[in-house]
């Protein structure tokens, strides 16, 4: 059996039993809301949150709040890979540098970014440049230590080598370091993504309709009403799916930019096996 069809089907049961799990987990809440277990106002059946789930798929003004939110996280990961990968390298190809912004960057990194929602609110106002300002702040992170360990774990040897033979620190770093670290930035910019989809409708949440539509300003407008907890969950469902769908994307951009490393990652599992 070749490495690649293995794969592909260890992934396929992966996605069966989580599939199996979800069902499950419906199937439980159906029945405790219908034999009166767990109070329909406490938690909804499952049945009424997925026929309010298909229905928002009809409305305007969900779907416009849907895109609103695709756009804030596509801008917002594209600044933050555009400043985070160059920052990465920068600190972990230059020792001085990193040790001189050593402690400016850790004492940025533990600051939460929905802390700054009103102070950034207040600079910038309202709107997608506050989202997108949040979801760079928060979001770079993941982005940048994963280059900084990528490049931490190249070869000392393949580097040498490489200078050995006349070319500059910017070839080696072009030719060597980037290759090798490659799959670690995918890996930052993969948990970047749901940081910037979960900051994106925090803020969203906690601003309302001032900081424009979103998924967020959604659900905030729902939790205002009386009655209305099945559509808030029906729309956090379609939340979890946004960001289940980005992340597919995101894997399967990195499968096939990085087809060599899976490649080899699965032919070393399979001489494991």
């Amino acid at each position: 059996m070749t490495p690649v069809p293995a794969a592909r089907k260890a992934r396929a049961a992966r996605w069966r039993r989580g599939l199996t799990g979800v069902i499950a987990f419906g199937v439980i809440a159906e029945l405790l809301g219908v034999t009166g277990v767990i109070p329909r106002s406490v938690l909804p059946l499952t049945s009424t949150v997925l026929g309010h789930a298909v229905t928002l798929l009809g409305s305007g003004r969900f779907l416009a709040d849907l895109a609103a939110t695709v756009e804030a996280w596509a801008a917002g990961l594209a600044i933050t890979i555009v400043i985070g990968v160059p920052a990465g390298v920068l600190l972990g190809s230059v020792p001085g540098v990193r040790v001189a912004t050593r402690a400016v960057v850790e004492f940025l990194r533990p600051i939460p970014s929905v802390a700054l929602i009103l102070l950034v609110s207040l600079w910038l106002g309202p709107g997608l440049r506050m989202s997108v300002t949040l979801i760079v702040y928060g979001a770079i992170w993941p982005v940048l230590y994963n280059t900084m360990a990528g490049l931490d774990d190249v070869d000392p040897v393949a580097k040498e080598t490489n200078r050995a033979f006349g070319f500059s620190a910017l070839d080696t770093i072009r030719m060597v370091s980037l290759p090798s670290a490659a799959p670690f930035i995918a890996t930052g910019v993969r948990l970047a993504s749901s940081v910037a989809i979960i900051l994106d409708i925090g803020a969203g949440y906690i601003t309302g309709r001032v900081n424009g539509p979103g998924l967020g300003a959604f659900i905030a407008d729902q939790s205002s009403g009386a009655g209305n907890l099945p559509v808030i969950l029906a729309a956090t469902i379609w939340a979890g799916i946004l960001g289940l769908v980005l992340d597919r994307a995101i894997v399967y951009a990195e499968r096939r930019l990085l087809r060599w490393n899976h490649l080899r990652l699965a032919g070393a599992g399979d001489t494991g096996s």
